[in-house]
């Protein structure tokens, strides 16, 4: 068989960049294939970034500017098997199809998980109904790996601010960013109560690092590119791989088939710009496709694990927000300044309210203190008609209401799945994603604990009144969050589990995965540094290169 790349990359993301940079610092060559379009790089010259985000949230918000076009590449939804085949057709928590992937869109929050995240089962115990499970390594293993991706995407935080962290080998590579106003105020108010508000961990950087500037608090972080570059987005890991001469990026080219022959992968198969349906080869194929296309890539491959598509986790978003007394303009900033982890820790009060519930425990998530919204999703809320324009003058929604995000842990189960829609078909005539989700009782209980105590909190800062909303839940069945996670478990144990400790699928070794879909838990953090001190762990053990050394320096 004559190959023509030592590595095939499936997905241009945290993941699959990440991969990128530590293969082609090993010496191995590597072709990326993305089915999104190229906003990020100069692919002609890959030391050049691209100039098409903006600060405009028509384009990016309502124009798809970052991908999938749902009309196009539909998705579907259902609660359970009650609902028929599907429940909705179109945007199904649609994560950017983009070069960069869905670290173009995020507005950086990358905290690591901490040490019971991972052994959550010998921790806690088991739930009724949920697939709770440890992971195959612990936090002390990943440890070096979360140093190098910090150094390796930029990060800018505090290493003693958060008292319930787990241990790091190192302080951030950059300091906080400033903080928002309104930040102050709610973390005022949370440390009356006792809590332990912090500057968020973000990949966004606070002073000029690996030759991007300083972020320029523009507000513009989450669902937008970011026009300087400032945001760790992959966009550092993708243009080391590129500048190296050794990857080769292809955009609007989507991956339709691993092929596989005796017991081995030898390339893929996929569909080009054009249309025309063509074959790579290569040594090894490493998964990067995100939470769910991942798993819907095995199942049009004829991956026949049962485990695939398995124990889909998002995170159960609960919204306490406030009218605040004063303007706190939280559309201004990075988005996220301050952030706390109390409500991820039980305590004897929390315990004694999951009994009562007919749970044995319950956890809560990282709190984001945060404001709501832009000018144009203000205007699509505002009452229309001759009051609306006095609405936008006065900016309730902007300029005063202020409030929190707890990104709840949402606790595995094999119900919830990502499989394929029996009838749905996408723009090129493959089957469309469906994904089945309702959340557990475990993060009902915990929203409506945690979230009366974050009410409170916002009472306690002066909000004149308050309110409380969920997703999935009040506001849609489907979850808005875009952590996705879970469906191609690691695990020792080949009936439970897709691929092993180091990402490998059980049954195909010589492909990896390198996305969220490997995590046997979500925990209450975003997944992005995690799965990319994932993927320079198992990458590093692919290519047999140590581990805990940044594959280039910044600004090498």
């Amino acid at each position: 068989m004559t190959r023509d790349f030592d590595a095939i990359i499936i997905g241009s993301g945290p993941g699959g960049s990440t991969a990128a940079d530590v293969l082609t610092a090993a010496g191995w060559s590597v072709v990326i294939f993305e089915k999104g379009r190229n906003h990020l790089i100069d692919l002609d010259d890959p030391h050049r970034l691209a100039g098409d985000f903006s600060n405009d949230e028509i384009k990016f918000m309502y124009r798809w500017f970052l991908g999938p076009d749902p009309l196009l590449e539909p998705r579907t939804f259902r609660r359970d098997e009650a609902d028929g085949d599907r429940l909705r057709t179109g945007e199904v928590n649609n994560v950017p199809s983009t070069v960069g992937g869905g670290g173009t869109h995020a507005d950086g929050k990358v905290p690591r998980f901490r040490e019971e995240d991972f052994r959550l089962l010998s921790e806690w115990g088991p739930v009724d109904g949920a697939t709770v499970a440890d992971w195959p390594l612990s936090y002390d293993d990943l440890e070096p790996s979360y140093a190098e991706a910090e150094r390796l995407i930029g990060v800018a935080g505090d290493a003693g601010a958060n008292p319930f962290a787990a241990w790091r080998s190192g302080p951030y590579p950059m300091p906080p960013g400033a903080p928002m106003y309104g930040a102050l105020l709610s973390s005022a108010a949370a440390e009356k109560l006792g809590w332990h508000p912090y500057p968020a961990p973000t990949a966004c950087n606070s002073v000029p690092y690996d030759g991007r500037p300083a972020c320029n608090n523009c507000g513009f972080c989450a669902f937008f590119g970011c026009p300087i570059h400032a945001k760790g987005d992959p966009v550092a890991p993708l243009r080391r791989a590129l500048v190296s001469g050794r990857a080769e990026l292809r955009p609007e080219t989507f991956v339709s088939r691993i092929l596989v022959e005796n017991g081995l992968a030898t390339g893929v198969e996929y569909v080009d710009r054009a249309g025309d349906v063509r074959t790579e080869r290569a040594g090894h194929v490493v998964l990067a496709a995100g939470g769910v296309e991942t798993p819907r890539l095995l199942l049009l491959s004829g991956f026949e694990h049962p485990m695939i598509g398995r124990n889909v986790m998002f995170h159960l978003q609960t919204y306490a927000l406030g009218k605040m007394p004063v303007r706190v303009h939280g559309h201004k900033g990075r988005s996220v300044t301050h952030v706390h982890d109390d409500h991820m820790v039980p305590d004897a009060d929390s315990l004694a309210a999951a009994r009562a519930a007919g749970l044995p425990w319950f956890k809560g998530g990282m709190v984001e203190h945060a404001g709501p919204s832009h000018t144009i999703i203000e205007a699509r809320f505002a009452p229309w008609g001759e009051r609306h324009k006095d609405h936008m003058r006065r900016s309730e929604m902007r300029e005063y209401l202020w409030g929190f995000c707890m990104q709840g842990e949402d606790l595995p189960q094999a119900t919830n799945r990502v499989d394929l829609d029996p009838k749905v078909r996408d723009v090129r005539g493959f089957p469309a994603l469906r994904v089945t989700y309702q959340s557990h009782r475990h993060e009902q209980v915990a929203s409506d604990y945690y979230g009366a105590k974050l009410e409170e909190c916002l009472t306690l800062a002066g909000a004149e009144w308050t309110l409380r909303a969920t997703s999935p839940g009040t506001i849609d069945p489907v979850p808005v969050s875009r952590h996705v996670a879970g469906t191609v478990r690691m695990g020792t144990d080949r009936e439970t589990s897709v691929c092993d400790a180091w990402g490998r699928l059980h049954d195909v070794p010589n492909v990896l995965v390198a996305d969220s879909s490997l995590f046997p838990t979500g925990a209450g953090y975003g997944p992005t540094l995690t799965l990319v001190a994932l993927a320079i762990r198992n990458t590093r053990a692919l290519a047999g290169t140590p581990a805990g050394r940044a594959t280039s320096p910044p600004g090498g």
